[in-house]
């Protein structure tokens, strides 16, 4: 399965509590964080609901 890295790129401050929430979920708590994660439905679909904030790259 493919990995993508996922960071933080722009602030929280303004969004919306579940917006926030997915933020933690993803493991991103401040502001210039990544984590790496399974690219799966998911994981995707967390990503673009946060696509603002975050940006996304693919590894091997």
């Amino acid at each position: 399965m493919a990995k993508i890295v996922v960071k933080q790129v722009k602030s929280q401050i303004n969004c919306p509590l579940t917006q926030k929430k997915t933020l933690v979920a993803l493991g991103l708590k401040r502001l210039g964080q990544s984590a790496e994660h399974d690219a799966s439905s998911s994981i995707l679909g967390m990503v673009n609901k946060v696509k603002h904030l975050v940006s996304v790259t693919e590894t091997k």
